[in-house]
C-alpha cells in the first residue's frame, strides 16, 4: 500500500464528514483528558500526558501480543 497517494475526500465522506469526524475526536479526547483530571484532581496538562501515557502502553501491550500470536518467520 503506497501510503504517498492522496486518498479522494469523497471516498472517506467528504470535507464536512471529515470535520464532523474530527469534532467529535476532539470532544472525546476532551471528555477523557477532563475526567482524568478530576478524577486524580492533576492539571489538564499532566491529564494529558497521562491520556497518552495509557495510549502508548495500549500500544505497546498490542505489540507484544501480535508478535507473540504471530508464527515466527524463520521456520
Amino acid at each position: 500500500m503506497n501510503l504517498f497517494l492522496p486518498i479522494p475526500l469523497a471516498r472517506k465522506g467528504g470535507f464536512i464528514g471529515e470535520m464532523i469526524r474530527w469534532f467529535i475526536m476532539v470532544a472525546i479526547y476532551d471528555i477523557c483528558i477532563g475526567a482524568i483530571a478530576s478524577i486524580f484532581g492533576v492539571s489538564r496538562l499532566v491529564a494529558c500526558f497521562i491520556f497518552l501515557g495509557v495510549l502508548l502502553l495500549i500500544t505497546f501491550i498490542g505489540y507484544i501480543v501480535r508478535q507473540k500470536m504471530s508464527p515466527p518467520a524463520d521456520m
